[in-house]
């Protein structure tokens, strides 16, 4: 070494100071034991059941059906979107309102289920459910 003492070869310490290694350690172990126990704390809750149930559509109850071009049907006849605002203002002014149940074709257009609903909303009615076809088994 230039300008200074030079070491002698036999003074290097070659063992590694696990010192501080052991105080991390600990201190990590510690801080584990107790977080464990609050983070393995059970919460009851309650959740619900499925009920799967069909829906039963009273004779009073409305049903729309939108076929795949989009055109709108109120209990099986064939409407227009004037027509079916007329009919739903009738249907809203009624006490208890009936329930509306929309089915509509796989293939149908999402703005043509959109607009039918804006035209239900804006006629008043407050009950609005989709109707979804149970799935063939085979």
């Amino acid at each position: 070494m230039a300008g200074g003492a030079s070491v002698p070869e036999g003074d290097y310490n070659t063992e590694i100071n696990v010192v501080p290694l052991v105080d991390i350690m600990l201190v990590l172990l510690i801080i584990f034991i107790l977080t464990v126990p609050v983070a393995t704390k059970a919460v009851r809750v309650d959740l619900p059941k499925e009920l799967n149930e069909p829906t039963e559509t009273k004779p009073e109850d409305i049903n729309i059906s939108i076929d795949f071009t989009g055109t709108p049907y109120w209990n099986d006849s064939n409407i227009t979107m004037d027509g079916l605002r007329n009919f739903a203002r009738i249907e809203a002014g009624k006490d208890p309102q009936p329930a509306v149940h929309i089915r509509a074709d796989r293939r149908t257009y999402y703005e043509s289920v959109q607009s039918v609903m804006t035209e239900l909303q804006r006629a008043g009615i407050l009950s609005i459910s989709f109707i979804a076809e149970q799935p063939s088994a085979g």
